[in-house]
């Protein structure tokens, strides 16, 4: 093979390579759909920023399960059921999810569409302030998962992320105390890296200011990645 042919088959691999390694780079949106009828689909809870305290559990009635959604919603449709006694006037109650199977240590935008069912009706008036628009929902991303930590300057639990974007507020959007399913969504994307197992971690969760028992069923949560 003389000099010439050697010299532009190597090019032309160098190429390819480099047309090889953009594909690599484009990364397609990804639709991720929950609606929990079977089971949690690997969603777990946490709860945070209250204190360290004997029982303290019981006392704020902390509660996650697999759920049904409750009368009047169609009973027969599957939920994640949160629930709190806000005693410390700022609970924060959360929901998380380990996504996987995705580029190492890659940004992506994520945004995300909540749908819950509230029997909080709007303007309402409660202990230490309204049961709809005194607890916001947020939504959120990280590249570590989602923990609450013992805080030893006060011994309270809090959050070892940022607590995501507020996407609005838990009222029901009636004027009715009965249960009624709200949508909310993510107003811009939010950004986040993957770890480098190719991972990132989803929160979604309500922060309050009403100090009394707020109980939230998660209906669906759908997420889009790119």
């Amino acid at each position: 093979m003389n000099k010439t042919l050697i010299i532009f088959s190597t090019l032309i691999l160098a190429l390819a390579g480099c047309g090889n390694n953009d594909q690599t780079n484009v990364v397609e949106p990804t639709e991720y759909i929950y609606n929990f009828q079977e089971d949690s689909e690997d969603w777990t809870a946490g709860f945070a920023d209250y204190p360290n305290e004997p029982n303290v559990e019981d006392f704020y009635e902390l509660e996650f399960s697999h759920s049904m959604l409750p009368s009047p919603l169609r009973i027969t449709d599957g939920a994640l059921k949160q629930a709190g006694n806000n005693h410390s006037d700022d609970l924060f109650m959360f929901v998380k999810k380990k996504i996987t199977e995705l580029v190492p240590f890659r940004t992506y935008n994520v945004s995300m569409e909540i749908e819950f069912a509230s029997n909080a009706p709007n303007g309402s008036v409660g202990v230490g302030g309204s049961p709809a628009e005194a607890v916001s929902i947020k939504a959120g991303a990280s590249t570590s998962e989602p923990l609450k930590v013992l805080d030893n300057s006060d011994n309270w639990y809090r959050m070892n992320i940022d607590k995501g974007e507020e996407i609005g507020d838990f009222a029901n959007g009636t004027e009715s105390s009965a249960y009624n399913l709200v949508t909310l969504k993510t107003m811009n994307s939010i950004s986040v890296e993957s770890n480098s197992n190719g991972e990132i971690w989803l929160v979604v969760g309500t922060d309050s200011g009403f100090e009394d028992k707020t109980t939230i069923y998660y209906n669906k949560i759908k997420v889009i990645l790119n």
